[in-house]
């Protein structure tokens, strides 16, 4: 075979599957896997000293083959694909005669064919010059045209990278060379279609321009032809791969081996939102840690434009384009590079693809895990209708979010969900019972505890003087509701006297809030991270997360690690994470006196919310980050058998679980 891995002769397999392996000499052979006449003999067996054919097969006998040349790989088989339409359209429109009239021709003639330059003209030249000239005054009529879009993006990049017009001409690159090239090329013209398409597709739903949506829809053919050939040979190879792992397994010396490292899961977990201040980012980065600490393949992959050092297990792909979005500024979309993370995917052999979120770096992640052919599994961890509901406080904007949504997830083998509240929800919109588990969560009681209480840093830093003090810690934006804690702060501060709200996070949200607070003992500090976060947490009374949106409140569980008993609703994820009356108080959503009330009671019972401090941190003690990950491995162990149709002790019914309220 051209380069799959492990390669076996048809005599080897047919003799240890028909009868028990007695003394066999086992012999592997190569050849080029050529289909366009590109590869030939770039990869082949060679036997030393044989001259003639009968010396050669009795090399093949004895074991003395060794296989020479470059294997195939997915990027070979996809050039060759274009080659071979290429070869097809070439000899049926007649298109060698634009070669020395267009620098395209001239370039796929090189890549596709193999072929050098022909001799150069000076009329060529003129007349590529003319043609980009007149592309330019017509580029408004160009871009309706799909096909046009595409040779006139073709023309762009040629001029724009020196490197790829030198190459045309370059007899020093190999036909061994060529496919890399190729698939450079391709990523570059597949980039600019994709971010063409995607800003016309958003701007059009955000528009709702119906007609322009179908366009965008009619324009994405275009970019699926011109990146399906590296679908196809990505999930040939995949397969391949797959096979010949088995057949490396079965033929094993020791049979009774249980795990080959091809077969070792090893999940790439792909984000959106890596490299942003919320609690699902402090989840995977706490993940990351314990996939370190315990020798586990786990590898974050995210798209983000911030220059940042990742280490060794996140992989951060600069974005091919940006969009931002009007009703949130804070939150941008980053189009990512996908045959890059495909062909990056494809090497790392991740065997498990898991997405965080469903913006264009989910959606990344969706496409790679059905061209690999490899498990497909994400977690809903953020009511985004809902946000869309506040934020545009158009219902029928919440219901498109909706069915996007519906549709994502659809699409997983398994969902993760980290409430049973969230669970419950994707069920009722159409979300399969079976398909959904419960995604352990913990929380880090060493970093989070009540020795880290440090008043003299509140005041001495934040300028938050003494006094009973209600915390909230998370994202200052609408959907988090916080204008019903600013409105019974407000009248809570009229009757408690030496009382502060202290509000740490930032949002679009911040300065309204802030100014409304003006005349009351609230004190805003921004994002705050390590240390002073932690100390903030412990030096604090009362933990306040009015929320009816979030999936889990990840700040739940930190304040109560810290020692402090919290207020939350009875709506979400959150009221899962506390033990009512004992760790804690859970009111009814959206009601502001309820609130009020619980805020004043638990401040006129020290002795009560002491004892609540202490129980809240003995809870927050027994969800360990340790377990929680060991959980979620199993989660995906799971996942990857039911997959490959292995059998595995079933798994209880989330629906039929115990709350923490048995706690």
């Amino acid at each position: 075979t051209g380069g799959t891995t492990g390669d076996f002769t048809c005599t080897m397999v047919w003799a240890v599957a028909v009868k028990p392996p007695l003394s066999i000499t086992c012999t592997t052979t190569g050849g080029s896997d050529d289909h366009s006449s590109l590869t030939i003999a770039r990869r082949y067996t060679y036997v030393e000293g044989a001259i003639f054919k009968n010396d050669f097969f009795h090399g093949l006998e004895i074991g003395k083959a060794v296989i020479k040349g470059h294997g195939s790989h997915p990027e070979t088989l996809a050039q060759n694909i274009y080659s071979i339409a290429y070869q097809f359209y070439e000899d049926k429109l007649g298109l060698s005669k634009y070669v020395n009239s267009d620098v395209v021709f001239k370039f796929l003639d090189r890549f596709l064919l193999g072929e050098l330059e022909r001799e150069p003209r000076l009329m060529a030249k003129l007349h590529f010059l003319w043609n980009n000239r007149k592309r330019k005054n017509t580029e408004a009529d160009d871009e309706q045209k799909v096909i046009q879009l595409i040779r006139k993006e073709a023309h762009n990049i040629i001029r724009d990278e020196p490197n790829l017009l030198r190459s045309i001409g370059n007899e020093t690159i190999t036909n061994s060379d060529l496919d890399q090239k190729w698939f450079e090329f391709v990523n570059r013209i597949s980039n600019r279609l994709l971010k063409n398409f995607a800003n016309q597709m958003i701007d059009s739903m955000a528009g709702a321009d119906i007609l322009n949506v179908f366009q965008s829809i009619g324009s994405a053919g275009a970019l699926y032809a011109v990146m399906a050939p590296y679908f196809v040979s990505y999930s040939i190879f995949s397969l391949d791969r797959q096979f010949s792992s088995e057949m490396l397994d079965h033929f094993q010396a020791n049979p009774d081996r249980l795990l080959t490292s091809r077969k070792e899961l090893n999940v790439a977990h792909f984000t959106d939102t890596f490299y942003e201040v919320n609690g699902v980012t402090g989840t995977i980065k706490k993940q990351i840690e314990e996939a370190r600490s315990k020798n586990r393949r786990y590898t974050v992959i995210t798209c983000d434009e911030r220059n940042s050092e990742p280490g060794a297990r996140v992989k951060n792909f600069r974005p091919i384009g940006v969009y931002e979005l009007s009703v949130y500024p804070e939150q941008k979309l980053f189009y990512p590079p996908f045959l890059e993370i495909l062909s990056y995917c494809y090497k790392k052999e991740f065997n498990q693809i898991h997405a965080a979120t469903p913006g264009p770096i989910g959606l990344a992640a969706m496409a790679i895990a059905r061209i690999l052919k490899v498990p497909f599994v994400g977690t809903y961890h953020t009511a985004l209708p809902q946000y869309a509901q506040y934020l545009t406080e158009d219902p029928a904007i919440a219901n498109m979010v909706w069915r996007y949504i519906i549709w994502f997830y659809d699409q997983m083998d398994t969902i993760f969900v980290p409430s049973r509240a969230t669970a419950q929800e994707l069920v009722e919109h159409g979300i399969s019972k079976s398909r959904i588990r419960l995604m352990p969560r913990g929380v880090d009681s060493r970093e989070f505890h009540p020795e880290k209480r440090n008043p003299g840093m509140l005041r001495d830093e934040l300028g938050i003087p003494e006094g009973f003090k209600l915390l909230y810690v998370g994202r200052v934006s609408k959907e988090k509701n916080l204008k019903l804690l600013e409105n019974a702060f407000a009248k809570l501060a009229v009757f408690k006297k030496n009382i502060q709200l202290v509000i740490v996070g930032d949002g679009p949200y911040f300065e309204e809030m802030r100014n409304n607070l003006r005349d009351f003992p609230a004190y805003f500090t921004g994002y705050l991270t390590g240390e002073r976060l932690r100390s903030v947490f412990a030096s604090c009374d009362l933990f306040v997360f009015p929320s009816v949106t979030d999936t889990f409140g990840n700040v739940v569980l930190e304040a109560q690690a810290s020692g402090l008993p919290v207020i939350v609703t009875d709506q979400g994820g959150p009221c899962e994470n506390i033990v009512d009356g004992k760790t804690g108080f859970i009111i009814k959503g959206n009601n502001e006196q309820e609130l009020l009330r619980s805020m004043n009671k638990a401040i006129s019972s020290p002795s009560t919310l002491k004892e609540m401090g202490i129980l809240a941190r003995r809870y927050a003690e027994s969800r360990s980050l340790n377990k929680a990950f060991d959980g979620i491995w199993r989660l995906y162990e799971q996942a990857h058998d039911e997959k490959n149709h292995e059998t595995r002790q079933t798994t209880v019914s989330i629906f039929d679980g115990k709350s923490a309220a048995n706690f």
